[in-house]
């Protein structure tokens, strides 16, 4: 049996979200600081941009969290006309971001989303 290393484990998880749910365009797990760990994107999205991009805003919605007294950060949305970006906290040192175009199923996108998160705290 072949153990697979940390970066394929995320990549497998990525995957599979992907298969959950194929109208994805893309999903990636990055450092806290915005390093790019795992990444399964449709296209040629730059993942060194979205990484820190992502954990900016994870970043930010956690002060906004601790300001206003509402408590850990568990995720959180950022809404286009396209689309939507849906960023997960995952434990201490990961952040999980989710791309979906617009008539997604929220709930179960979230369902999904979620289960993939506490998958990849496991493996960080």
């Amino acid at each position: 049996m072949t153990m697979l290393s940390k970066p394929e484990r995320l990549k497998s998880i990525l995957q599979n979200l992907r298969m959950s749910l194929p109208e994805l365009r893309g999903a990636m797990v990055a450092t806290t600081d915005g390093l790019p760990i795992a990444q399964a994107f449709s296209d040629n999205t730059d993942a060194n941009r979205v990484a820190a991009m992502a954990a900016t805003a994870l970043g930010l919605g956690k002060r906004i969290n601790d300001t206003l007294g509402t408590g850990s950060l568990n995720e959180m949305s950022v809404s286009g006309m396209d689309g939507q970006v849906f960023i997960y906290s995952v434990g201490a040192k990961g952040v999980l971001a989710v791309v979906a175009p617009s008539g997604t199923n929220l709930g179960l996108l979230h369902m999904e989303a979620r289960d993939a998160a506490q998958a990849v705290a496991s493996v960080l």
